[in-house]
């Protein structure tokens, strides 16, 4: 059985968060802090609703001049930041691999 992306959501200093696991068994997106995990399930629903656009994502560039996204909900809030990313075509491999997999990824809790 091929392995299945999953939001897997964890407790620790300050609350709570959420990683997205590609089927890879590699985060490819992580949350900010919520401080309830009701607030950090609604997280995920967002992710999972906004993360089909190619539109709610923004490429950044760090100052290590690595590259990593942003995805983006309706009001322009961040929902997800990415790992960091050699080059610019990996990031956009990131961008499409969240696309493929967040809306079918089940939800792990470990808090």
């Amino acid at each position: 059985m091929a392995a299945k992306a999953k939001f897997v959501i964890e407790k620790g200093k300050g609350g709570y968060r959420f990683n997205l696991i590609s089927t890879n068994g590699e985060p490819i997106l992580h949350s900010e802090r919520y401080n309830t995990k009701d607030s950090a399930k609604r997280g995920i629903k967002s992710v999972k609703k906004h993360a089909g656009k190619m539109a709610n994502y923004v490429e950044k560039k760090a100052k290590n001049g690595q590259s990593y996204f942003n995805l983006r909900a309706a009001n322009n809030r961040v929902i997800g930041t990415s790992e960091m990313y050699s080059s610019p075509a990996k990031c956009k491999g990131g961008m499409d691999a969240v696309k493929r997999v967040a809306g079918g990824a089940t939800v792990e809790d470990k808090s």
